[in-house]
């Protein structure tokens, strides 16, 4: 993996994108930072937002607005994007008639690349001889995965965007998966992986980025979102709680038989005083993990399918 042709810069910069549909707000004023060297968890429920960022990130999307850079750059106007960026988006997206040796062929003599690359990428992602024969109308979604990641790395790029990668990936596909992708950023590279389910990529992601609704809901290593995510509150008036915060700009969520909230405790306790709300209830919300704490933030988007352009 030697190849890896750097850009000025191996950051991905997100500043206060946006994308409407219509009267639809699919990605709200996000912003973020990717760096060199890190995998960087973009985690949301479907229909969260994570695909439309990603779409913008690489100019499939246009935003409405807001900008993304990609070592500096917009993607359209890096030159031969393959050798610096590596995308998955769509692992189904692939040409179905095509063998999966050809669809890696042809995309290196479009990046200039030597056909023994080709052999190098079968061989790092486990596709045999006789796999890379078949059409990928007939590879498992699984197999998709893995052709569409060699597809990624074929160029030998120094950064990496990846949507939903471990889909259809069984238990000892996602751990070589996890075991590539860190490998990669103990090199130098820029890894955003995202995905709906929080175990995936907590284990490898060194930042994480979690979305609801289309907003960026928390941000932070894995340290810091649990020592960030506030307080956990219960009264006997528990709606006249919720109303009161809500008018005073404090975000919380139902948890169990209370609220939780990324406010601190004593903001809280001045809410509730102020407006004569006794609690029975009220500690930091230091007993949760970081699985409820994602649960919590973006509970007003969870859903059980997802709902089109949003995901």
């Amino acid at each position: 993996m030697g190849r890896r042709t750097a850009l000025a810069g191996r950051m991905i910069t997100v500043d206060s994108v946006s994308k409407r549909y219509g009267r639809f707000l699919a990605v709200d004023d996000v912003s973020f930072e990717c760096r060199a060297g890190q995998v960087t968890g973009f985690l949301g429920p479907n229909g969260a937002g994570k695909s439309t960022s990603m779409r913008i990130m690489v100019d499939l999307t246009p935003a409405s607005h807001g900008t993304v850079r990609i070592a500096g750059h917009r993607y359209v106007d890096i030159p031969n994007p393959g050798r610096h960026v590596g995308v998955l988006l769509d692992a189904s997206a692939q040409h179905a008639g095509r063998t999966g040796r050809e669809v890696l062929t042809l995309g290196a003599k479009t990046m200039g690349l030597p056909d023994s690359r080709v052999e190098e990428m079968l061989d790092l992602v486990a596709l045999s001889a006789t796999e890379a024969k078949r059409r990928v109308r007939n590879y498992s979604l699984g197999m998709r995965q893995r052709l569409g990641i060699a597809h990624a790395l074929l160029g030998d790029p120094s950064i990496l965007i990846l949507d939903e990668p471990a889909n259809g990936l069984d238990p000892a596909g996602i751990h070589w998966m996890r075991g590539l992708l860190r490998s990669y950023a103990e090199r130098g590279g820029t890894v955003l992986l995202s995905s709906h389910l929080l175990h995936e990529v907590e284990r490898i992601a060194d930042e994480l980025i979690l979305i609801g609704n289309g907003r960026i809901v928390a941000q932070g290593t894995k340290q810091e979102l649990l020592q960030t995510r506030g307080a956990y509150v219960r009264a006997q008036e528990q709606e006249a709680l919720a109303d009161a915060l809500a008018r005073a700009g404090v975000h919380a969520v139902p948890s169990g038989t209370g609220l939780r909230s990324d406010a601190e405790a004593e903001q809280i306790g001045k809410v509730a005083a102020t407006a004569g709300i006794a609690l029975t209830e009220l500690r930091p919300a230091d007993g949760a993990g970081l699985e409820e704490m994602f649960l919590q933030l973006t509970a007003d988007s969870q859903r059980d399918t997802t709902e089109g352009v949003a995901a």
